[in-house]
């Protein structure tokens, strides 16, 4: 089997397309320090798909560290790198340490990608890099426009990394998979959005909510210029997103690519605001959610959604799952680990 490295491989989308890979015929390797996933999630791995996937429990700020996984993995046939830290919320607060910790890491996997002549990479890009876009839906030629937030800067300045390294190596052919706002959960609820800190995206605020993790939750803003007042957002199942990585793989292992760095999109294409978000989920799971309107949050754009033809056309990915199969995911996930 061909083997393929998946950075912060236990984390929430790193994890679930693990899954998707070893379902899809390929060799699994893993680099996770753990400083937002959980160790657990390697069983859930192996409970679903039979087999147990090795992690290195490895800095991807340490160079040498980092190398050492290469040495000891030659004939890794691709990278998909997803560790980064993520919270939008926590970037406005501490913008050094995302400066540090995302685009260092990400130098130190290119650097070895070269080192060890790894030519195919995929990069957890993000929605995020197109700010408060002046069109919707976005396409990937959308301009960028400025960041909201450190986080979302540390996107921006990733795919310039990537853009810029492509043009000079004749080793890493690479794709930036800009994807928009992943929830839900596998369907066997044995993994799901677990993070070790303080979640902050909608879904997991959500369902620990309704759980009574949470006394109650808070939208955050009702004067947007939107259907409702609150923040639209484009919300795909994770193991969509997961199917969308391998896609990739597959796309670049064919030589089908026509430039050494390629963008796509990755959403369902249909923008959903927060209320809409709440009012699906308290239809498919029956539970009444406990929720206060609050003032606007630090960091967030006031409407984004995909443009996906580019992803359908060249890759033939389509999602598959609407909003209402991603609050039942989330919510039986949810279920599962408990309060």
């Amino acid at each position: 089997m061909q083997k393929v490295l998946v950075t912060g491989g236990t984390g929430y989308i790193g994890s679930h397309t693990i899954v998707d890979l070893i379902n899809n015929g390929f060799e699994v390797i893993s680099i996770d320090n753990f400083s937002n996933s959980d160790e657990k999630t390697l069983d859930g791995i192996q409970k679903i798909t039979g087999r147990q996937v090795r992690n290195y429990q490895v800095d991807l700020c340490d160079i040498d560290r980092t190398r050492a996984v290469f040495v000891e993995n030659p004939n890794i046939v691709g990278i998909i790198h997803f560790a980064a830290l993520k919270s939008v919320e926590e970037s406005v607060f501490q913008p050094l340490r995302y400066f540090h910790n995302n685009n260092e890491s990400l130098i130190n996997i290119l650097t070895c990608a070269n080192e060890f002549g790894v030519p195919n990479f995929i990069f957890s890009s993000s929605c995020s890099v197109y700010g408060n876009a002046k069109e919707l839906p976005v396409t990937e030629a959308t301009p960028f426009q400025e960041a909201e937030s450190p986080y979302a800067r540390t996107k921006q300045m990733g795919e310039k990394i990537i853009e810029d390294f492509t043009k000079v190596t004749k080793e890493v052919r690479a794709i930036c998979l800009r994807y928009f706002n992943p929830a839900g959960a596998h369907q066997s609820a044995l993994i799901g959005e677990s993070p070790r800190t303080k979640a902050s995206n909608l879904v997991p605020v959500i369902t620990e909510t309704a759980i009574g993790k949470r006394t109650s939750m808070t939208v955050f803003g009702s004067d947007y210029d939107t259907r409702d007042g609150s923040c639209v957002r484009d919300y795909i199942h994770v193991m969509d997103l997961a199917a969308a990585h391998t896609a990739c793989l597959r796309y670049l292992m064919a030589e089908k690519n026509t430039a050494p760095n390629e963008i796509f999109n990755v959403g369902i294409g249909d923008g959903v605001t927060v209320l809409e978000a709440i009012n699906a989920f308290e239809k498919v799971t029956g539970q009444k959610l406990n929720y206060t309107i609050g003032p606007r949050r630090a960091g967030d754009v006031v409407s984004i959604y995909a443009n996906r033809d580019k992803a359908e056309r060249l890759l033939g990915w389509i999602p598959m799952r609407d909003i209402e199969e991603i609050m039942r995911s989330a919510w039986a996930w949810q279920c599962k680990v408990g309060s």
